[in-house]
């Protein structure tokens, strides 16, 4: 049996940073990502986001690596979004992404502040919030990959 206490929060953005992830149907798009996250053996504790980008508040299964993890919940998605017509403008997501690990301490504050994005966003617009996760968690960066 194997123990495991690993909690990302991944942010990851649509191609572009356009905005073509709709209010109308990003419920249908968190339930199916959630379906990914339980095949994968993972726990999701929070997903949401807003037309540009998403937040994924979740654990790690020990025989998944992050990169894997994240592609598949990138590709699988994708495909979806783009067949289910939900969609129209979607054209992918960027391949870049961010991952933050947290403690079981600050694990509530994370669930809270992904499930609040949309009051959030209201504040901060994404590109100060990605670089400000970034400076927070102490990732070093290149600004003109953030554009």
């Amino acid at each position: 049996m194997s123990y495991r206490q690993i909690f990302y929060q991944i942010i990851f953005a649509t191609k572009n940073r356009r905005k073509t992830i709709t209010e109308a149907h990003c419920e249908e798009l968190y339930k199916y990502i959630w379906g990914i996250v339980k095949n994968k053996k993972c726990n999701l504790y929070r997903i949401n986001g807003i037309e540009d980008h998403i937040h994924i508040f979740s654990d790690l299964h020990p025989s998944t690596s992050l990169a894997d993890y994240i592609r598949d919940i990138k590709a699988s998605s994708s495909i979806w979004m783009k067949n289910s017509n939900l969609f129209p403008e979607f054209r992918g997501w960027q391949e870049s992404y961010g991952a933050f690990t947290y403690s079981i301490k600050e694990r509530d504050i994370i669930i809270n502040y992904v499930k609040n994005q949309k009051e959030h966003h209201k504040n901060e617009m994404f590109y100060d919030e990605y670089k400000r996760l970034l400076i927070e968690n102490g990732v070093e960066f290149d600004e003109k990959y953030l554009l």
